[in-house]
């Protein structure tokens, strides 16, 4: 996500390096990397004019505190100009709900910006994370497939679905889903409308008749990060014609250069409340400027990954394997779980994307793709052995090997070199039992002490 955004401005820290201050010779410098870096992610003209503005005002004269260097000074005052750039006055990634059940929420957008796939993912952010009762239901009865689709991805996250069918008017369907929703206690209602090609004049009479009948507590624009800054154009010929409350910015996973998500809210005056991260129907994120702000300068956002590793870890079975690796035990069937958790977290090309890059730059793209190509691999080769054989690898010789080879679809060398990696991992889980592992984990908070942080920036 905003890879060359990121990359750029991590040239401009090491530039800075040794100079005692930012001064104006200095700052012009890193100020003319940085525009450039802007205007190649697709940031908005004015969002770029703005945004230089304040940093250069922010950032002459800055003290260098303490160990910082000018280079991590810098990264200060442009992270904050960021967020502040990107929040505005509020948070903005909150949807508001503060209404009599049901709150409707309105989905707006062009044709293949994601809105139906959007309209699912947020049904299940809404159940999961607000833990509400949510209806979805399709408004658009002219793209083929539109209200199967829905249909699909809503029961995929499990909520609830109100069938339409082409025959019926939007207004009626809408209206006929508010009133099915008030009668069985939901406490949400998600439309998906009609997108279009284009903004055309029949789309926005049909949209505002929506709104004027459905009276959303939420109007969210769904639009495409790779339309670079025609994203921000399109939302505000949107808002021109909706009041909408917020913005979902999909397809940042993508080739995407991300400036939209830079942009959207000055540019527009609308929140960017959601952005797409991933295709699974767990890829959407509450945008948080703050997060977003330290991922694009290269700091990672490792609350991220806490809040995905609460979400896909199970802690019964993290705490038996806990008690297990004390006693010295770890078969096989624990080793496939471990991998079966990074799958459902996203791989590693995901946990790397929220770590700092100081600890992530080591990993190419091509190396985390093959890394996780290889744990669907390895867990292949794992599925295709018996339970009795996962609990006792010393059973498996070289025919059972032949036979977990031909099951998996792998050379028998892919199995030797899975066992291989399996007792390294084995031998590391044995140094752990008993009181071993506390002992191990305070001799590395020790020297992890004893180092300091001060080389936190330092390659």
């Amino acid at each position: 996500m905003l890879e060359n955004l990121t990359d750029r401005l991590s040239r401009v820290v090491k530039t800075m390096r040794g100079q005692a201050r930012l001064t104006e010779s200095n700052t012009a410098e890193m100020l003319r990397e940085i525009r450039l870096a802007l205007l190649e992610a697709d940031v908005a003209l004015p969002v770029v004019k703005s945004l230089l503005e304040q940093i250069k005002f922010k950032a002459l004269g800055e003290e260098v505190v303490g160990s910082l260097s000018p280079g991590q000074a810098l990264v200060g005052v442009v992270q904050r100009e960021l967020t502040a750039v990107m929040q505005g006055e509020t948070q903005s990634g909150e949807l508001n709900l503060a209404t009599q059940p049901p709150a409707v929420i309105l989905m707006a957008g062009l044709q293949g910006a994601g809105k139906t796939t959007s309209a699912g993912k947020l049904a299940k952010w809404l159940q999961e994370k607000k833990k509400k009762k949510v209806l979805t239901v399709s408004c658009d009865v002219y793209r083929p497939a539109a209200i199967e689709q829905l249909e699909t991805v809503t029961k995929q996250v499990g909520a609830e679905f109100f069938p339409s069918n082409v025959d019926q008017k939007p207004k009626d369907i809408a209206t006929a889903a508010l009133d099915w929703a008030r009668r069985h206690y939901f406490d949400v209602v998600i439309v998906d409308t009609a997108g279009r090609l284009g903004i055309d004049e029949v789309l926005m009479q049909e949209i505002k008749s929506l709104h004027a009948s459905l009276n959303p507590i939420e109007t969210l624009f769904v639009v495409d990060a790779m339309l670079g800054q025609d994203a921000v154009n399109t939302a505000k010929a949107f808002h021109e014609a909706l009041p909408l409350t917020g913005v979902i910015l999909t397809k940042l996973d993508g080739d995407s250069r991300g400036g939209a998500a830079l942009s959207v809210r000055q540019v527009t005056g609308v929140p960017l409340k959601f952005i797409g991260v991933a295709e699974k129907m767990d890829g959407l994120e509450a945008f948080d400027a703050e997060r977003m702000a330290n991922r694009i300068l290269g700091m990672g956002d490792i609350l991220a990954l806490v809040e995905q590793a609460q979400q896909h870890v199970d802690v019964a079975k993290a705490e038996k394997l806990a008690s297990k690796i004390s006693k010295g035990g770890f078969d096989l069937e624990d080793f496939r779980d471990q991998l079966l958790q990074m799958q459902k977290m996203g791989g590693m090309a995901s946990l790397m994307d929220k770590l700092p890059s100081q600890v992530a730059q080591a990993a190419s793209k091509a190396n985390l793709s093959n890394a996780d190509k290889q744990t669907k691999r390895m867990r292949g080769i794992i599925d295709s052995m018996t339970p009795r054989e996962r609990s006792k690898p010393e059973l498996l010789k070289a025919s059972r090997k032949r036979r977990i080879a031909a099951g998996a679809g792998v050379e028998v060398q892919e199995v030797n070199r899975l066992l291989a990696q399996f007792e390294q991992m084995q031998t590391m889980m044995k140094q752990f039992k008993g009181g071993k592992m506390a002992r191990t984990m305070a001799a590395m908070a020790a020297k992890g002490a004893a180092k300091g942080i001060g080389g936190l920036f330092k390659k």
